[in-house]
């Protein structure tokens, strides 16, 4: 069951994962700072009200977790990708427990959540956009695939965490636990 309020974390594949939540729930998504001023992904993340970090400043975090903060306390679902980058699939990265910090301090429920793709004929990866590949040229060659699908898995248990550390490794525990699961047998 989709959360309705709440931090949601997730494992981040692709620009496209942000598509694929926005359509299975209404949340603001926490996003970096260079989003904003991309073409027409910018435009989107800016109406929607995502929540722009600068990975590189520690008075940015500070700031995010205040407005992610009034986003839970407002009983608005956040949807925070906290490994930090997009990968190719092949495992979940440690997850950042900074900007947990507001929920754990409100005693928010946080949600674990695992996006996957399936592709007809090729591996997940040919989805993902991780490392240095060029943007423009990685979302023409998606847009001419057939056969993408996109998956959602939702842990059906959400709960509060008395510190950041000890949340940031249980979500990222049961969202490898669920990336497993998506792969099945045989394609891990």
């Amino acid at each position: 069951m989709r959360p309705a309020q709440g931090l949601v974390c997730s494992n981040h594949l692709s620009y496209l994962d942000i598509l694929v939540y926005a359509a299975a729930m209404p949340c603001v998504f926490v996003s970096k700072r260079e989003v904003r001023n991309w073409p027409a992904f910018g435009v989107l993340a800016r109406c929607g009200g995502t929540i722009f970090v600068d990975r590189q400043s520690r008075t940015s975090s500070e700031n995010v977790s205040r407005q992610i903060g009034t986003a839970l306390e407002a009983g608005v679902a956040v949807l925070l990708f906290p490994e930090g980058t997009s990968t190719d699939g092949s495992a979940v990265l440690r997850f950042h427990p900074s900007l947990l910090q507001a929920a754990v301090q409100l005693q928010a429920e946080m949600a674990p959540a695992a996006i996957g793709y399936r592709v007809q004929g090729e591996e997940e990866r040919a989805i993902c956009w991780y490392g240095d590949a060029p943007f423009l040229r990685h979302l023409l060659r998606v847009l001419g695939k057939a056969g993408v699908a996109a998956e959602v898995e939702f842990y059906p248990e959400r709960r509060a965490y008395p510190d950041r550390k000890s949340a940031a490794l249980e979500l990222h525990d049961k969202v490898e636990a669920m990336r497993k699961r998506m792969a099945g047998p045989g394609d891990e």
